[in-house]
């Protein structure tokens, strides 16, 4: 088994939301236009490959997005600076496998360079003992909890101390201009900027 974590690909998205959709009411659904929202402006978007299938994914948005999410702005509201974890899933037949611990490695790896937290919800009803139990031997702690609304289901608002940025922001953000080593592990995710491309549409 070859397991590849990687950036999504444009190509990708209708396979994306297909597996999100296919999840249940352990995840919000998403249509097209939304999937490819998050392909344009989500600071992390990456999917697990295993064979040439996509396992799973896991989409996060820095603090400075425009996202409308009630959970995303609670966080935004209290923390200057964190990286939000917006969904994670994992395709049925490849749960219990351990994916979803590789992929909040990853994110964890991604986040630490660039801020002091990271943050997400889950769902208390129906409550999912495993998720729960999940994030807190992660290192998760309860910080809030909200009615989300529209949807009109509490929700428990949870965020990671990053211990390892303080280093990295004294060592690198502080020291070298606020850059980051020119390392192919440490590289921004290549996004599209669509006013651009819009402009250069109406220009043709």
């Amino acid at each position: 088994m070859t397991l590849v974590i990687r950036d999504v690909r444009e190509h990708e998205l209708d396979s994306v939301l297909a597996l999100n959709n296919a999840v249940g009411p352990r995840i919000l659904p998403l249509d097209s236009a939304g999937v490819r929202w998050f392909f344009t402006h989500a600071e992390y978007f990456r999917i697990a490959e295993i064979d040439g299938v996509i396992a799973g994914f896991l989409i996060a948005l820095r603090e400075t997005s425009s996202y409308s999410s009630p959970n995303f702005l609670w966080f935004r509201e209290r923390y200057p600076k964190f990286l939000y974890i917006d969904r994670i899933v994992i395709a049925e037949s490849y749960r219990r496998h351990g994916l979803g611990r590789i992929f909040y490695c990853d994110v964890t790896s991604y986040a630490e360079l660039r801020v002091p937290l990271l943050t997400c919800e889950v769902f208390l009803e129906p409550r999912d003992d495993a998720t729960v139990l999940f994030h807190g031997t992660y290192g998760f702690q309860e910080v809030g909890q909200q009615l989300m609304s529209g949807v009109g289901r509490p929700v428990s608002l949870l965020a990671k101390t990053l211990c390892s940025h303080e280093f990295v922001l004294d060592t690198y953000l502080l020291e070298s201009g606020g850059q980051l080593p020119d390392l192919a592990w440490t590289a921004e995710r290549i996004r599209r900027n669509p006013d651009a491309r819009e402009a250069r549409a109406s220009a043709g």
